[in-house]
């Protein structure tokens, strides 16, 4: 008889008690019993699927797999960030320079002019009236002088006979001179009618783009009015004037003078517009006030950028990173895996030789994009935790698994590893 189970075997024996009283073979029926009993006692627990024979739950195999990266040291620019505020490189408001009626307005609103263009046209019949009368009292002033220059010859010929008299000779030179000069006064008349002329056709004295009108056809405008007519700016280039306070300021003029004086080249500025994007051309910087606004405590220093696409207009608010130069053998960490302890120092996970978790108070006093830049407590090849950190604490044996790491510091997706490779290691960004 072959007894599946020792509980099976000890239901049969009760069963068969009654039946076999007396029997004997009740004794090698209780010996059967009592080996199955003991065989199922003695044989080892089963071990879980996936995990080698004689290893029980609990004996390493919940150490969480964790990502990590290797560091290694780089150079990194020094930046200063700092708040700015985009402003034309040159503005003309256009005013009338004559009074007159608007006959016509030839520009679009919000186009690109050019230098020269017309813009408006005055009403130019009454200077068109002047300028034709400026020349006609020129003519008639021209017309005046041969017959003052005839007689001033006749009557110095008639000097040498004392054929005059000497009054007559001065008067007659007067009257010469008067007409000249006449002819000068109205030769004079002419252009500054010619000029008020040529004002009637107002036209763009830059090249930019030109805003709304504030005068319509039919309009009556005069010389020297307060209110604009309207407004070219110039945009390309375009200035971003960078404002901050004077002391982190003056820190800033400090390192840019020193650079300029380093490579005679002013340092590049990079843009962080209102969206988060990074505007793709660099600037440099090309001046800075000598003084602080009392009111504010600022002081601003001007940065200049090609604009040829008009991706910056005046007034748009944006961030600028100075460049002031460079800094060597430091470590770049993804801020994500950087926090802080309850004194705000900077501490992260790292995995020991020994695959065990410990946590460092790092020197992290500036970020370059996404990530933190570490000057202390951080050496060549160390293993930065950076994913599964939820699951981890110091001390806490763990197994590695490399990852890398996208330009945001972001984790990127892995795919999955051939049977029995071993992880790689994994580089920082």
């Amino acid at each position: 008889m072959k007894l599946s189970s020792p509980r099976a075997a000890a239901v049969l024996v009760v069963a068969l008690l009654p039946l076999m009283a007396g029997c004997e073979q009740v004794g090698a029926l209780f010996h059967k019993v009592g080996d199955a009993l003991g065989a199922k006692s003695a044989a080892p627990a089963a071990a879980p699927q996936g995990m080698p024979a004689g290893m029980m739950p609990g004996a390493g195999a919940h150490a969480p797999s964790v990502g990590f990266i290797t560091l290694k040291p780089q150079t990194v620019p020094i930046t200063e960030l700092v708040a700015g505020r985009t402003t034309a490189s040159a503005v003309a408001e256009i005013r009338p320079q004559v009074n007159g009626i608007i006959e016509k307005r030839v520009f679009d609103e919000g186009s690109r002019v050019s230098a020269g263009d017309i813009l408006y046209q005055i009403d130019a019949r009454s200077y068109q009236a002047v300028l034709d009368a400026a020349k006609a009292d020129l003519a008639r002033a021209e017309a005046s002088v041969p017959s003052a220059q005839a007689k001033f010859d006749r009557y110095k010929e008639l000097s040498s006979v004392n054929g005059v008299s000497k009054q007559d000779i001065d008067e007659a030179k007067s009257a010469l001179l008067q007409a000249q000069a006449s002819v000068e006064s109205a030769r004079s008349a002419v252009r500054s009618a010619e000029i008020n002329l040529g004002y009637t056709t107002v036209k763009a004295p830059i090249s930019g783009l030109i805003g709304r009108s504030s005068v319509t056809e039919g309009a009556l405008v005069t010389a020297s009015q307060a209110l604009a007519m309207a407004t070219i700016r110039q945009i390309d280039p375009i200035y971003v004037d960078l404002t901050a306070s004077s002391t982190s300021l003056m820190k800033l003029r400090k390192k840019v003078e020193g650079a300029m004086s380093a490579d005679d080249s002013a340092p590049n500025v990079t843009l962080t517009l209102e969206d988060n994007s990074v505007y793709p051309a660099k600037g440099r910087i090309i001046s800075s006030e000598a003084n602080v606004d009392e009111s504010t405590d600022t002081v601003t220093v001007r940065s200049s950028f090609a604009n040829p696409d008009r991706q910056l207009l005046p007034g748009m608010y944006v961030r600028a990173a100075v460049e002031v130069g460079v800094e060597d053998g430091v470590f770049l960490l993804p801020q994500r895996a950087v926090s802080r302890n309850v004194t705000g120092q900077a501490t992260a996970y790292f995995i020991g030789a020994d695959d065990k978790v410990e946590n460092r108070v790092l020197v992290a006093d500036r970020s370059e994009g996404n990530f933190w830049v570490v000057t202390k407590n951080v050496k060549d090849g160390d293993r930065l935790v950076v994913d599964g950190l939820q699951r981890i604490r110091p001390g806490a044996a763990v197994q590695p698994l490399a990852v890398e790491l996208d330009d945001n510091g972001l984790v990127k997706p892995q795919p999955a590893p051939a049977a029995g490779a071993a992880p790689a290691a994994a580089k920082a960004p």
